[in-house]
């Protein structure tokens, strides 16, 4: 499914994000940067040892990441040349704040790759593994985020969510068509 939003394509596919071929993946990474489980173990072991580097030296420097903000790093040996790391919320029953923590990760994760000079981002469904984000509320949260985002602002060429299996498409795409304005 893809749709136009101001001048930036915005595309749903199922897949693998570490696959992916845009200038930037972004790693739904726990606050530690060491890697994990999910899809966070997933890019590191597809990147390699480079980008558990970065990590360790970024980690040294600010302490663990938290939870609503993002950092970038090479993309070893991805076909991205970067990965943007970010960690989303846990999910608590929602009202400590978690739509907004995870709109935040979204938002930061753009913001990066618009100051790194990156024309393309791919994002997966942040929250809704581990975290336990229910996904159709995480869903809505993402694409809202990044709607508003590109609206606001025209320099990427194209945001792509990779989303795993066929249940996190079906509700990414159903989500979508719901916010779309009638026309």
């Amino acid at each position: 499914m893809e749709v136009m939003v101001n001048k930036t394509r915005l595309s749903l596919i199922q897949g693998d994000i570490t696959r992916q071929e845009t200038d930037a993946i972004v790693n739904a990474a726990n606050p530690s940067l060491m890697g994990g489980g999910g899809v966070d173990g997933a890019i590191h072991r597809a990147g390699g040892p480079a980008i558990l580097e970065e990590c360790k030296r970024i980690r040294a420097e600010r302490g663990p990441l938290p939870t609503g903000q993002a950092v970038i790093t090479t993309g070893g040996n991805l076909k991205a040349r970067f990965v943007i790391h970010t960690v989303g919320p846990i999910w608590g029953g929602g009202s400590s704040g978690e739509p907004e923590l995870l709109a935040s990760a979204y938002r930061e994760s753009l913001k990066l790759a618009v100051a790194k000079g990156l024309s393309s981002v791919s994002f997966p469904s942040i929250s809704t593994g581990a975290y336990g984000y229910p996904l159709h509320l995480a869903a809505k949260a993402a694409l809202e985020a990044v709607m508003s985002f590109l609206e606001e602002n025209t320099s990427l060429r194209e945001v792509v969510f990779v989303l795993f299996d066929p249940g996190a498409f079906s509700t990414y795409c159903q989500t979508l068509n719901e916010l779309l304005p009638e026309g």
